[in-house]
């Protein structure tokens, strides 16, 4: 059995540290970080591990960790490690899922998002897509990383589940998916309709369509689409927040 890792200088810790905090290192290595025990083995259902640490406690708490083959790391190297205030004390680096564009060919119940920037929002709207029997997810430019961990531990790992595709051009990728005969809803309250008045039957697929909470869709990205829709509320509020929006709508037009 190796010697546990006790310098917070390790080359393997230092690399770690380096997926965590940069998209940019995560997009040349591949890799994605992940930390806690309940993510990191749930991830590892779908994805794969690629470099694992963890401490003897952590360890002694949860034996199926063995499963991830970690190294073993003193208690100092772990809160460096952490991202949080408080470390779980299991850290994962996985290799980043890479789903083919043509998986757009064939789902049939699409969540695209389009300048969803925080984290949180985009965590929860692939959570709920999850939930909800959505299998495919498309990311137009200025959303959040899915893998980032801010990301991850707000989805706690849906984006390990579900094939995440990346698109620059969000109104081209929509105008493809109709072409197939894929209805496309955008979010948005002008010119829209209540969302008991857009149907239920989408026989050949369909892709719901939501933006940030200050800004909303692009009026190019809304007009690629086949309808506007809007959730009825009170005046009470002005808006919801993308996540909370985002998710009345998954559930509205759920596949499960």
């Amino acid at each position: 059995m190796e010697a546990a890792i006790t310098s917070r200088d390790n080359a393997k810790i230092k690399f770690a540290c380096a997926v965590r905090d940069s998209e940019k290192r995560r997009a040349q290595e591949g890799l994605f970080f992940a930390e806690g025990p309940k993510l990191c083995l749930e991830l590892a259902k779908s994805c794969t591990p690629r470099m694992a640490f963890a401490t003897a406690a952590a360890m002694a708490k949860t034996p199926m960790l063995s499963a991830l083959n970690p190294a073993e790391i003193a208690p100092h190297v772990a809160e460096k490690l952490a991202g949080t205030k408080s470390s779980q004390d299991v850290f994962v680096l996985f290799e980043t899922p890479a789903p083919a564009a043509s998986v757009l060919q064939t789902a049939q119940r699409i969540l695209a998002l389009e300048g969803v920037q925080d984290p949180g929002n985009v965590g929860t709207l692939l959570r709920s897509a999850a939930a909800f029997g959505f299998d495919a997810v498309l990311l137009g430019a200025g959303c959040a990383a899915p893998f980032s961990p801010k990301t991850l531990r707000s989805s706690m790992g849906a984006a390990g589940r579900l094939p995440v595709v990346q698109t620059e051009n969000l109104p081209a990728a929509l105008q493809t998916l109709r072409s197939r005969g894929v209805t496309c809803l955008a979010a948005a309250l002008y010119r829209s309709v209540a969302l008991d008045e857009a149907g239920s039957d989408f026989p050949q697929g369909l892709c719901v369509v939501i933006g940030s909470e200050g800004q909303g869709l692009t009026q190019e990205t809304i007009d690629a689409c086949d309808l506007a829709v809007r959730i009825p509320m009170t005046d009470r509020v002005e808006s919801l927040n993308a996540g909370v929006a985002g998710s009345v709508l998954l559930w509205q037009f759920r596949g499960v």
